[in-house]
């Protein structure tokens, strides 16, 4: 999909993003919003602002543009019977483009609230405009709108704006001061010297200097600050497929819910390019989409979701339990269900910080995508992750190797994977091979490898090394407040506390839990953690009824 021309031809929907709305689906709208007469050049909504109405075209044509002046691009043209917006819209987020009418006519306005409300009880026109909503997202990311972060790919600041707006499916725009010949006039433009790059350009002229991911967040309408004073029923730290599905079922049951998650949404399953073995998704699914679905399915619920939020300690306190974030109680709750997962395990080899985001990656996501076009890729690890990183990696590289411990990958992948890795022309497996070494300057230029078995050495020539050798649990703020296994992992449901009897999935603490991949003994799925972070719910609301908590 590319952007068309400006001009009043209407785009046409080749992908499902621009799908037009029935005369019932228009009337049942109308009886929620007001009908406006609109003349050319009228603004609907505007890039940096957030959008407050769904707007359904009637008569007359609206672009969808973005930038401004000589240098603004048209996206799409819509006319008759389409609407306007985003998934920005159903999530709160700022806009990234600009509608401005390009025929004279007629529109619908519904306000935002009153659309998602219409979306809860209305599955036909819900899946309709949310499916439009997903697809137009990955639109502008691959069209790199949004806001433009420049620096230098050697910057670890600015690998970590890349990788917080990568994370988030946020829209944005990467500008190398390596490679980008326009990078220069540009900061000479805005009287920026390089030196003080990583900078980030919003809505055409705001300039923020190697923001905090926190204040990116902000701006952009990411961030929702929960209140500091009143006392929640339930405060979920993390949000994967444990915390997004407790998030869900605790607000979909009345309870004041917030979730909290230091990264983003989505987890480590949110960084899968597709999942083809989670119910209900026959065709797969991408692990952002379904992290995107469960994000706007707790805000129907009326769940607040806060990112980025770190949690770094729990303190019990009179009747509830406070969540301190940055050194300040952020929220307080009656209930915490702890599903913050695990962070993928490092290799140890010297000198990996050094190429960590310049060459070593831990996810396989559309961006990390771009960084290997034509070119070789290698991937250690022989389980699902490395799979479908390998499967998926292979849409643009060369050639992908996997390098493999052990002596066969039926036993640590999932069938229907190693099958489709053993089709898969460009893949190949290396078995009974460890990485030794990391060559390069400054970027990742190869990869010096050690068979096992014979004691052969070899050097892989590749600039993109992807990572996937298991997980540790992210656990560290919890030592010596909860009771921990060997590995890290929080223990639950095991014995009695000074309080009471524990219940299952509960922690040394009465009312607080833990979810999915965090917890010790867990099942390390998708699937198993969505159903923990369901029974966590339940087992709050249990634990209400002797505490009388809520």
């Amino acid at each position: 999909m590319t952007a068309t021309p400006t001009c009043a031809v209407e785009t046409p929907d080749l992908c499902g993003a621009y799908p037009r709305l029935d005369e019932q689906q228009i009337t049942e709208l109308s009886r929620h919003g007001e009908r406006r007469s609109v003349s050319p050049g009228d603004i609907l909504h505007r890039e940096g602002e957030q959008t407050r109405e769904f707007i359904v075209i009637l008569r007359g044509k609206v672009a969808v543009v973005e930038g401004d002046g000589a240098k603004q691009r048209t996206i799409a043209v819509h006319g008759p019977g389409r609407f306007l917006g985003e998934l920005g819209l159903l999530i709160g987020q700022a806009g990234f483009v600009t509608a401005v009418v390009r025929e004279p006519g007629e529109v619908l306005a519904v306000p935002a609230d009153e659309v998602r409300t219409l979306v809860a009880g209305d599955p036909a026109l819900g899946d309709l405009i949310l499916r439009s909503y997903l697809t137009r997202r990955t639109l502008l990311i691959g069209l790199d709108a949004g806001f433009r972060i420049i620096g230098s790919r050697y910057s670890p600041d600015a690998r970590r704006l890349r990788e917080f707006a990568a994370r988030n499916r946020i829209p944005h725009r990467w500008i190398d001061l390596e490679e980008d010949e326009a990078a220069d006039a540009l900061l000479r433009e805005l009287r920026i010297s390089p030196h003080d790059t990583p900078v980030v350009i919003w809505h055409g002229d705001q300039v923020l200097r190697n923001p905090t991911t926190a204040e990116l967040a902000k701006t952009i309408g990411l961030l929702v600050p929960a209140s500091r004073d009143a006392v929640c029923d339930v405060v979920v730290l993390g949000a994967g497929p444990a915390g997004l599905a407790a998030g869900v079922y605790a607000a979909s049951d009345g309870l004041t819910t917030v979730v909290l998650d230091a990264v983003a949404t989505g987890g480590q399953a949110g960084t899968s390019s597709r999942i083809e073995n989670y119910l209900g998704f026959p065709p797969g699914i991408s692990g952002a989409e379904l992290a995107e679905r469960a994000v706007i399915q707790a805000g129907k619920f009326g769940a607040r979701l806060t990112v980025p939020a770190e949690a770094s300690r729990l303190e019990p306190r009179e009747g509830h339990y406070g969540i301190i974030v940055e050194g300040e109680c952020a929220v307080k709750a009656h209930a915490v269900i702890i599903a913050t997962g695990a962070r993928y395990r490092k290799l140890d080899v010297p000198h990996l910080e050094k190429f960590e985001g310049s060459g070593v990656y831990y996810a396989a996501t559309p961006f990390e995508l771009r960084m290997c076009r034509q070119s070789p890729v290698v991937v250690v690890g022989g389980g699902n992750s490395a799979a479908q990183a390998a499967l998926y990696l292979n849409r643009n590289a060369s050639s992908v190797r996997m390098l493999v411990r052990g002596s066969d990958v039926h036993a640590s992948m999932s069938r229907y994977l190693a099958d489709e890795i053993d089709r898969t022309p460009g893949i190949e497996i290396m078995y009974h091979t460890e990485v030794c070494e990391l060559v390069g300057d400054r970027a990742l230029r190869a990869v010096r490898a050690q068979n096992t078995r014979t004691g052969e050495l070899l050097e892989i020539q590749t600039s993109a090394l992807f990572v996937f050798i298991g997980a540790e649990p992210h656990t560290e703020w919890l030592k010596g407040t909860l009771p921990l296994d060997d590995r890290g992992f929080v223990v639950t449901g095991q014995g009695t506390s000074p309080w009471g009897t524990l219940l299952p999935l509960e922690t040394g603490y009465l009312g607080v839990f833990a979810a999915g991949d965090v917890r010790s003994g867990s099942v390390k799925r998708v699937a198993s953690a969505v159903g923990e972070g369901a029974m966590a719910v339940r087992l709050v609301h249990e634990r209400f009824t002797t505490t009388g908590s809520q």
